[in-house]
């Protein structure tokens, strides 16, 4: 039970007897998280394909498509549509108004947990890409990221107002909505794939990076736009300097970091003594993007290319390994879940005009990105058709498109649809077609048992067998 003396901030929003319910609701949303997330990935591991789209498939079927046990309150549903809810209720005699309260409580902590997921997973990313071999493409990645991000924008904007009339500023916003790339579902597609090292892992993600940060920037815009009619141009400046300092201020001064942190390590005598420190990085990073409106994920990626340098690696990415598979699943399940597949149904009046514009969007995704690969120059042999895939998922990030839109009025309820059909079909769709891009998975050396905690010892990181 909750302790009464240290009584959860996120809990603060309920009554205080109502709180112990809402951990109630949170302990069973996450063992419904697990079983689906375990039994999708091993379903898709014996089907062949990645784990993580089982994991997105059990959360469209956990979610609000579905079986509507994990379902949160922006997606229109209340708490008595929660299964969860449900037998909370039955358990302890809810009154309406209580299961609301507690309904969006334990949403907001599973939110928070998903959140929390993301953040790991790109720490993680970081520390498994080679930042040396990141700074060799990172010119490619600019490329690929710059005409990932024109291309789709371009064409979106111009083909929703010429040939479906759609007004200016709802074209802009839904073609910002095109030029989003999901980081941490192809990321994690890469790693399972055991492409993330690859010159063409490398640029994918550098790019993503990259794609992310024009992204902020782009939904800024937009959002401004939608806001006022008006573009704050001092805003778009802020935000290209802090990004842009933001990334390349925390690769410099990783040098002098990677020293404090082997001095660090080499002081500690407890457990912990390289996985805490660790994490107080890569979550003081996230809090820096978070605190200069960029985003935390940035921040997390930051940091693990930071630690990526120091001798302390190999440790590290088996330490880091246990954690990510607690918090992970969370967040690639909820997306799964919060994915609405009811608006593909054509017998619903309403989706009806939203899929033939969903249906131009669609082209205008995938064409939009995969021609990205064929920007890359310099490089013979290399896979420009999984480069192009690579950056096709939308995933969290056009949802948060799709939800300022929303949120703003800017969008019509059929151009609504339309990106949100686009974000599913192409989160769906990336993970299968990056596995045909790239062919037979390559199998990551062996790095035998999980290493202890063991402190740096001479400036070399010893492992203990």
């Amino acid at each position: 039970m909750t302790s009464p003396l240290f009584p959860s901030p996120l809990l603060a929003t309920v009554e205080a007897e109502n709180s112990p319910i809402v951990l109630t609701g949170v302990l069973l949303s996450l063992v419904i998280i697990y079983l689906a997330s375990k039994i999708g990935a091993e379903i898709a591991k014996r089907l062949d394909f990645p784990p993580v789209l089982g994991e997105l498939v059990a959360g469209v079927i956990v979610g609000v498509s579905a079986l509507h046990l994990i379902i949160f309150p922006e997606s229109g549903l209340s708490a008595s549509d929660s299964v969860v809810m449900t037998i909370l209720e039955w358990i302890n005699h809810l009154s309406p108004a209580a299961a609301t309260s507690i309904f969006e409580s334990q949403s907001e902590v599973i939110s928070v947990l998903a959140e929390l997921g993301v953040i790991i997973l790109l720490f993680e990313i970081g520390l498994e890409s080679d930042l040396r071999q990141l700074k060799e493409v990172g010119y490619q990645a600019t490329i690929v990221a710059c005409v990932g991000v024109a291309v789709p924008f371009a064409a979106g904007t111009v083909g929703l107002m010429t040939l479906f009339h759609v007004p200016a500023i709802p074209a802009i916003f839904a073609g910002a909505a095109l030029t989003a790339t999901s980081i941490g579902i192809t990321s994690k597609v890469l790693s399972e794939l055991g492409q993330l090292k690859s010159k063409e892992g490398q640029i994918i993600v550098g790019a993503a990076v990259i794609d992310d940060v024009l992204g902020i920037i782009v939904l800024a815009v937009v959002a401004s736009l939608a806001k006022t009619g008006e573009i704050d141009v001092t805003n778009v400046i802020y935000l290209i300097v802090s990004a842009t300092a933001f990334l390349i201020g925390s690769i410099l001064l990783g040098g002098i970091f990677n020293k404090t942190f082997e001095r660090i390590v080499n002081q500690l005598k407890t457990r912990g003594n390289i996985v805490i420190p660790a994490f107080i990085f890569a979550y003081f990073m996230a809090f820096l993007g978070n605190a200069i409106h960029l985003e935390a994920i940035l921040g997390a990626f930051a940091a693990g290319l930071v630690l990526d340098e120091s001798d302390a690696r190999n440790e590290l990415d088996e330490l880091v390994k246990p954690v990510a598979d607690l918090v992970v699943p969370i967040f690639f399940v909820t997306v799964g879940a919060r994915a609405d597949l009811g608006v593909l149904n054509p017998t619903v009046p309403e989706n009806r005009a939203g899929l033939s514009i969903a249906v131009f969007l669609m082209v205008v995704a995938i064409v939009g990105k995969i021609v990205t690969g064929w920007s890359v120059f310099g490089q013979p042999g290399i896979n420009r058709l999984a480069i192009g895939v690579g950056m096709i998922p939308r995933g969290e990030v056009g949802l948060v498109f799709a939800g300022i839109g929303s949120a703003s009025g800017v969008l019509s309820k059929p151009l609504e649809v339309s990106i949100i059909i686009m974000v599913i079909l192409t989160t769906f769709l990336a993970p299968p077609f990056l596995r045909l891009a790239f062919g037979e998975p390559v199998e990551p050396p062996s790095t035998g048992e999980p290493a202890r905690e063991q402190p740096v010892l001479g400036g070399e990181s010893q492992p203990t067998p």
